[in-house]
């Protein structure tokens, strides 16, 4: 029910994919989560979710969209300081990537403790599923490694500290926030694994541009 993760552009990054694609898909899931997170959760759960639609819209600026533009700029009007911090840049994103995963866990650590164990397996079935499709089915559809790879860890990716957030605001039961912090264990473990897997494998010399065509 939640739209994609902001962790999916730095992994996109690392994983030599479209970041320019990642950071589109990541934008247009954020806005349709407007509506498709509430429709959802209540033909799913039952209940309605409401979301705020302005702080969602001001969220995706903040933290997808500003950094992307002052990026861009960045590398137009200061190449020189670009070059120099770009080999550092990737590990910030996962530092900060590994704080924001690490809020979820402290707040219910007692309860994953307690009955975390028995969630793991199907939480990470969803996410490697949702890897292996994006791949599969972009590789079908006869798109770019670089495409493929792209949309693979933006299926897989989504934001799981927002369904955290949502389970906590929402649902009185405590235990429904719970699926969403082994979530956001599962996808940063895995995204992280997938990105430096594909990185190290490098991107065939044919690769097309999938833009261009």
């Amino acid at each position: 029910c939640c739209p994609g993760g902001q962790a999916s552009n730095v992994a996109t990054y690392i994983s030599k994919g479209n970041v320019a694609l990642s950071v589109l898909m990541t934008t247009c899931s954020t806005i349709g989560a407007i509506v498709m997170t509430p429709l959802l959760t209540k033909l799913l759960a039952g209940q309605l979710v409401p979301v705020d639609a302005a702080g969602l819209a001001i969220s995706t600026f903040q933290v997808v969209l500003l950094p992307t533009i002052v990026g861009v700029l960045a590398h137009e009007h200061f190449p020189k300081f670009t070059e120099r911090i770009i080999s550092i840049t990737p590990l910030i994103g996962v530092l900060l990537t590994t704080l924001l995963c690490a809020s979820p866990i402290g707040q219910v650590s007692e309860v994953l403790k307690a009955q975390g164990g028995q969630l793991i397996i199907p939480v990470a079935l969803l996410h490697v599923a949702a890897f292996a499709l994006g791949y599969w089915l972009s590789k079908v559809s006869s798109f770019g490694e670089s495409t493929s790879r792209t949309i693979s860890i933006e299926c897989g990716m989504q934001s799981s500290a927002l369904g955290f957030l949502l389970a906590q605001k929402h649902f009185t039961n405590p235990l429904v926030a719970v699926p969403s912090a082994v979530s956001v264990v599962c996808m940063a473990l895995g995204g992280s694994a997938l990105a430096v897997f594909w990185r190290n494998r490098g991107l065939p010399a044919n690769d097309k541009d999938d833009f261009k065509e």
